[in-house]
């Protein structure tokens, strides 16, 4: 049986790879029918923001990858809900459905996964 992944992305779009690193990782996992879910924790609650304009720091937008997670599989989404509040995010307002988490739901969700990976 596959081991169960959980990858967390803590960065937000524009400050480097790192957010991009873990959507491929997801898409890829996805298309093999890994157990995966993704947590979007910190700054990588940003990641979920609509309206974004990466184009003004010369980087790619996001949002089609991340609006691709459920077609390859990827249907656990979840966020912080204190990083969203922390970073004045509206959740009613996210280009993604996620399950928000407060902190005694992050420590369950982390106890589910086999593997976690940090992004």
């Amino acid at each position: 049986m596959a081991k169960s992944l959980l990858l967390i992305s803590r960065q937000a779009p524009w400050s480097g790879p790192g957010a991009r690193e873990a959507l491929d990782i997801a898409l890829a996992g996805g298309a093999f029918d890994l157990p995966l879910a993704m947590l979007f924790l910190d700054d990588g609650v940003l990641q979920l923001t609509q309206a974004q304009q990466p184009a003004q720091l010369q980087q790619k937008d996001l949002t089609a990858n991340l609006q691709a997670l459920p077609m390859f599989g990827v249907e656990a989404l979840y966020a912080c809900n204190r990083s969203l509040f922390e970073r004045g995010v509206d959740s009613g307002a996210l280009n993604l459905p996620v399950e928000l988490l407060d902190e005694h739901g992050l420590s369950a969700l982390l106890q589910r996964y086999d593997l976690v990976i940090t992004l």
